[in-house]
């Protein structure tokens, strides 16, 4: 492989642009131009769509992974004066608003985060576009490992006088059909799911789309529906009333793995431990 060409790529892609690129490789963007254009012919493929903003293809995206693992295993016996590689990780928004932030202080390199959801993540792994991922899903994918870090306990919240307009006669069929409801994006599955246990089936309730942690919690405290809110980040919102639990007996448990390459494990082993020991102190076992 022409590896000065995938650090252009790599670059291109992370940055978003050519003169940025350029910048960071000290070289002009008419050689960097130049250079993914070679890789292109030589592959056979489109590796960036030019926008703007510039972003990776598929194949682009996985060229560029391939140089992030290359770099991830010669910084095991390069000096400590070496570029530090970069490690793309997938790990839901959750987890990143609540509990698992410290961990990443004891990464052997550059954090280039992707934020999916828990269930959805092992497709970035599969694809080979990160090192390793946070998921709902035990069953390892090739050439990983699957290490259990614990469960998140959802709590299904609202408002108290959300609960009191919407739910007046109880968690009822009707009530849940008709409640407005927070959803974080397409792939937020958490409401429905709760929902069904509670009712027995499928709900199509209206919904707002709120693709932030954060901002989801705070548009429970302020009424604007109910969701389903990590207990770990609206823990003292539940002791101070700021928010309800719809159904203190029925909290929905979702268990979080830390799959990552097995190749790479000497490598991620500080990272690895860090998550393992962040997860144990925030997360039910």
């Amino acid at each position: 492989m022409d590896y000065p060409a995938l650090a252009a790529l790599a670059e291109v892609i992370r940055r978003g642009s050519f003169d940025a690129a350029a910048a960071a490789l000290h070289v002009t963007p008419s050689a960097i131009s130049q250079r993914i254009r070679a890789l292109e012919d030589r592959m056979g493929a489109v590796l960036v769509d030019r926008g703007p903003p510039v972003t990776g293809t598929e194949t682009g995206n996985r060229l560029a992974a391939h140089l992030d693992q290359v770099r991830l295993l010669e910084a095991s016996l390069a000096s400590s004066d070496a570029t530090p590689p970069i490690l793309r990780i997938a790990v839901n928004a959750d987890s990143l608003a609540s509990w698992v932030m410290p961990a990443f202080s004891s990464a052997p390199g550059l954090i280039d985060l992707m934020i999916d959801d828990q269930d959805h993540a092992l497709d970035l792994l599969r694809s080979g576009q990160v090192v390793g991922a946070i998921t709902s899903d035990s069953r390892a994918v090739t050439g990983c490992d699957s290490i259990p870090l614990g469960t998140m306990r959802y709590r299904a919240t609202a408002s108290t006088g959300f609960a009191k307009r919407h739910f007046a006669d109880g968690l009822t069929l009707e009530a849940l059909q008709n409640a407005p409801m927070l959803s974080f994006n397409t792939k937020d599955s958490l409401q429905n799911r709760w929902a069904e246990g509670i009712c027995g089936q499928r709900i199509t309730a209206p919904l707002h789309r709120i693709p932030s942690s954060q901002a989801f919690a705070q548009a429970t405290r302020l009424g604007l529906g109910w969701g389903m809110n990590p207990e770990c980040l609206i823990r003292s919102d539940l002791d101070q009333g700021h928010l309800i639990d719809l159904a203190p007996d029925h909290p929905l448990d979702i268990p979080l793995y830390w799959q990552c390459s097995r190749i790479l494990r000497p490598t991620l082993l500080p990272l690895t431990d860090a998550i393992r020991k962040t997860a144990r102190s925030a997360l039910l076992p």
